[in-house]
């Protein structure tokens, strides 16, 4: 019984239908095949990720991302497939390669390799760091560019192919360190410090950089505020010891952010800073990298002008920008270094960005903000000249679904990712983006100068990454639905919607063993009359006039989606004979700005009504049994699931995963901060009422339905002391039926990137605790011994 050692199980009391589309334009359907899916098949998945189409179109580099059982991790390597059809091969045999970047003749590629946790090889920077490397489509094998302390990554070749930015977290100490341990001594040491700081005043010009996707530098892991690398210089000189001889790990935290979800405690001494590399010719030694940017703040998301003169980047300039929600601005400065300049912001927060053909216009995903503030901004797409100062253009004002969105799924790559950048045409007159609307995420062409949008893909699945050839004339693509996890397809940008052609089909050896059904979409009215969307995964052999034991799955977000994309877990669920009914009530996105922002300071609220009225509707339907309810989510499904609980006892057994119970901790401890009126309307010491009233644990005497809580032991995003375990320990005190699985090491990420046996021990757990309270099976395990 593997999944006792896996685990820290805390006992509780023994007391206790897919619609018609026209031919080719969705991802195929897979074959069927004999048997229930099983929860243990995750360890046979293979995901596809971040697809590169070569310049000319005729090849596709891509992420293969398979599990190491073994090891309990994923593999990642490269392999390329031809668009015009054959068996796609490895490239790479690495366990942890990435990023495929090809080269603008398409005869190399760049991409990111990084060891395996804890190796050390010979001559390597620094442990699992990764680095950039070089493969020629000729044959032989990779070249390592980069030996940088903290590695290297988001490689951009330039346009001539002479040149590759990238991002590094290394600074001017961590050279420093490795130029004496490389036998430079005390001198080397000295002399790197000097030669860095001599670089930063001749770049005073430059404004200071800060940890990537956050606001500020929050925390000083050896001096105080005033300290710094002056500071450690001075006590060295007075003859402390230095900093490659001790190093403190005491972390002096100054910002409100100062950690984050899945990466731990941020770093202000290490910024990630723009930095360029020659591309040395087929025998020569890599170059030395030149440092573009310094400073406290970070640059990321670099990419380069056509005409090679100019790096683009976002950047957020702010010290503690959430004060007054300031979000990331797009800058440029000269390619060899020098000064940066503002070239476009708006009233809210600024994605993924791509230059015209001409280098004139840069079209970008952006979400304003309300005023007043709401809870979910839907992001739309922009328009701003390529020039300092440019006032950008809101293209989709008028359309009411989300730019850049996706949906809610446990089977996106877990490693890998994927880019999914604005898409111009050659001739300049529309732009290429994914949108997600009504449970469905495709390709969307928006006219440049009009808006007008029309479909490129169409159908009941998820767009999940692409890229383009420079002339936006083909793409590859990854798609997936709910009976397939996700393959590569290449499709041609001609107007309308158009066929896409498959590449890949990893999964079909696996799939043709399994007997797998399309869910059946549904649209029920809620307690004011607003239609809700949802979808119901029947159990192999559905019949319809049997009833069957209902779980309820509430997605997190809140601002998320459901949708037509691969879930193991609910397709595990049916196997083992339930009915899955998982809606997108009121406050999920892909509905539009209103659906999406009304449940502003109502949270949980009248989303609560929405489920419950679906839950209505399936026992209407006649083949659910309301005796036999189980309710369960994760993160804002968790806090959705908590609430239920405590607002009525028609559900016989719940599991809260990840979950909120007292919103005033959460305020305090979350890895992001509420400082803008978003959720709540101010802190929770001024509108201690509210917080209390929207929190379960105040209503906590309420719950008779017995409850297990799934905590992630390194989960910042919704820290287990603000959920589960109050919930836990109150539910104790009043003799009710509850348990605590914890899962160490695992951050809020457990269900879609956690280590492959907790994510399948999550599976067993949830099926055993329904198992027992919905079907009546024995099942001591949760038992007090």
């Amino acid at each position: 019984m593997r999944f006792l050692t896996r685990c820290r199980v805390v006992a509780a009391a023994a007391t206790v239908l897919v619609l018609a589309l026209p031919a080719g334009t969705a991802a195929a359907a897979p074959p069927a095949g004999q048997r229930p899916i099983r929860e243990t098949d995750l360890l046979r998945f293979v995901w596809v990720a971040d697809p590169q189409i070569s310049p000319d179109g005729r090849w596709v580099s891509f992420v293969r991302v398979t599990v190491n059982a073994q090891k309990d991790g994923y593999d990642t390597a490269l392999w390329i497939a031809d668009t015009a059809g054959g068996e796609p091969r490895p490239l790479t045999s690495g366990g942890h390669d990435s990023s495929p970047r090809w080269s603008p003749d398409g005869k190399r590629l760049v991409f990111t390799r990084a060891p395996e946790k804890g190796e050390k090889k010979e001559g390597a920077a620094e442990e699992a760091a990764g680095q950039l490397y070089l493969l020629s489509m000729e044959g032989g094998e990779a070249r390592r560019l980069t030996d940088l302390p903290k590695g290297a990554g988001s490689p951009c070749w330039s346009p001539d192919g002479t040149s590759i930015v990238f991002t590094s977290r290394a600074n001017r100490r961590d050279l420093a360190k490795r130029n004496a341990a490389r036998g430079r001594g005390r001198e080397g040491v000295q002399a790197a410090d000097r030669a860095g700081r001599a670089g930063d005043e001749a770049r005073e010009e430059v404004p200071p950089a800060a940890p990537a996707g956050l606001p500020g530098s929050p925390v000083s892991p050896m001096f105080p505020p005033g300290g710094g690398e002056s500071a450690r210089d001075e006590a060295q000189a007075e003859g402390a010891p230095a900093a490659d001889e001790r190093e403190s790990d005491v972390r002096v935290i100054t910002r409100a952010v100062y950690r984050l979800n899945g990466a731990g405690y941020l770093d202000p001494e290490h910024p990630a800073h723009l930095w360029a590399i020659d591309v040395p010719a087929a025998a020569a030694e890599p170059p030395a990298p030149r440092q573009l940017t310094r400073g406290e703040f970070s640059e990321e998301d670099p990419a380069w002008s056509p005409d090679g003169s100019l790096l683009y980047f976002l950047s957020n300039r702010v010290r503690e920008p959430y004060y007054r929600g300031e979000g990331r601005v797009l800058y440029a400065m000269p390619a060899r270094g020098g000064e940066m300049v503002k070239i476009a912001a708006i009233d809210g927060q600024i994605a993924n960005f791509a230059l015209d053909r001409d280098g004139k216009r840069i079209a970008f995903e952006g979400s304003l903000y309300g005023h007043p503030a709401r809870s979910y901004n839907q992001p739309d797409l922009f328009v701003a000249a390529a020039a300092p100062g440019s006032v950008p253009r809101n293209l989709t004002v008028d359309y009411d679904f989300d730019v850049g969105g996706g949906l809610t799924g446990d089977q996106h790559p877990p490693r890998g990712d994927g880019s999914a950048l604005p898409v111009w045409s050659a001739d300049g007159r529309s732009v290429l983006v994914r949108t997600a609307e009504r449970g469905r995420a495709n390709l969307r062409r928006v006219d440049a100068a009009s808006g007008k949008v029309e479909a490129l893909t169409a159908g009941d699945q998820e767009i999940v990454s692409y890229s383009a050839t420079p002339d936006g004339a083909r793409l590859a693509l990854v798609a997936a639905t709910p009976l397939a996890i996700g393959d590569l397809y290449v499709i041609e940008a001609a107007a309308g919607a158009q066929p896409m052609r498959q590449l890949t089909r990893f999964n079909e050896p696996l799939w043709a063993e399994l007997s797998l059904a399309a869910p059946e979409e549904i649209a029920y009215k809620s307690f004011d009359g607003r239609e809700i969307q949802a979808w119901v995964q029947k159990p192999p052999g559905f019949d319809p006039h049997e009833q069957y034991p209902l779980i309820l799955n509430i997605h997190g977000g809140p601002h998320a989606a459901y949708g037509y994309t691969f879930d193991h877990e609910f397709l595990w669920m049916a196997a083992k004979g339930y009915v899955v009914l998982y809606p997108n009530p009121r406050g999920s996105t892909s509905y539009g700005q209103d659906f999406g922002n009304i449940i502003q300071y109502r949270y949980p609220g009248d989303d609560f009504k929405d489920l419950m009225a679906g839950v209505d509707e399936l026992i209407r339907r006649g083949y659910v049994d309301s005796q036999r309810l189980g309710i369960t989510g994760g993160s804002g499904g968790g806090v959705l699931t908590n609430w239920a609980i405590t607002q009525t006892d028609r559900f016989a057994a719940a599991v809260s995963q990840r979950s909120i119970a007292d919103w005033g901790a959460w305020w305090y401890t979350a890895d992001f901060t509420l400082f803008q009126p978003t959720w709540f309307k101010g802190p929770p010491f001024e509108e201690h009422d509210d917080f209390a009233s929207r929190s379960a644990i105040t209503h906590i005497s309420n719950v008779k339905t017995p409850l297990m809580l799934i905590e992630g032991e390194a989960d910042y995003r919704t820290p287990p002391p603000t959920g589960g375990e109050q919930m836990f320990r109150a539910l104790k005190y009043l003799h009710k039926p509850v348990v605590m699985v914890r899962f160490p090491g695992e951050s809020h990420e457990l269900s879609r990137s956690g280590k492959p046996w907790h994510r399948i021990e999550r599976l067993q757990h949830i099926v055993r605790w329904f198992d027992k309270y919905l079907q009546g099976q024995k099942i001591d395990l949760y038992d007090v011994p």
